[in-house]
């Protein structure tokens, strides 16, 4: 028997060779940003003017949120469109589960939605508490949120180890942000 990555589930074989793809996708992503983002950080400030307030910080911010706010509304477009042309899904989310024509869009857009809310949100919290340089790393972020949807959605078809790249160059730079942003605002307090 076959095992099928995106609809079954793997037996205990599958499992140590999706959790190593997984581990080995998660640390690409993690050596890929803190390069890029290193770089940004040491070079983005003499090419482009960094926020030095709280106000340019936030304004910066939010205009880098448009990407993950896009890959959003993409999601949203491709399930509503999913939906309106099968007539096992067109009654709406309360007549029962999603077929298995919009089964990887719901997905898709349950999984951007969560990941929308804390990128952006990581983004703001940057903005709230660092300011020059340090800023340079949101739109790094914005960028592998971007190319991260894009390979997420491509890969979900084969199951975790398609995605891993994808969710995991997603997420490790929201998780970048929000322990940089954290490290200072406890820089911030006086000993």
């Amino acid at each position: 028997m076959t095992f099928n990555p995106y609809n079954c589930q793997p037996d205990e074989a599958h499992m140590g060779r999706i959790e190593r793809r997984i581990r080995i996708a998660g640390t690409i992503s993690t050596v890929a940003f803190l390069i890029i983002g290193g770089l940004a950080w040491k070079f983005l400030p003499a090419l482009l003017e960094m926020p030095s307030t709280f106000h340019e910080a936030l304004r910066y911010s939010l205009r880098w949120s448009l990407p993950a706010f896009l890959v959003l509304l993409t999601a949203v477009m491709l399930v509503s469109t999913g939906r309106r042309l099968s007539a096992a899904d067109v009654a709406g989310a309360a007549a029962g589960p999603p077929s298995s024509r919009i089964a990887i869009k719901v997905a898709f857009l349950q999984n951007t939605l969560e990941q929308t809310v804390l990128a952006v949100g990581s983004y703001l919290v940057m903005a709230s508490v660092l300011v020059g340089a340090w800023l340079a790393l949101v739109p790094v972020a914005a960028a592998f949120f971007l190319v991260g949807r894009i390979l997420f959605y491509r890969g979900y078809k084969s199951g975790a180890e398609g995605r891993a790249l994808g969710m995991s160059l997603t997420m490790i730079p929201t998780a970048v942000l929000y322990v940089v942003a954290l490290i200072g605002l406890l820089a911030s307090f006086p000993l």
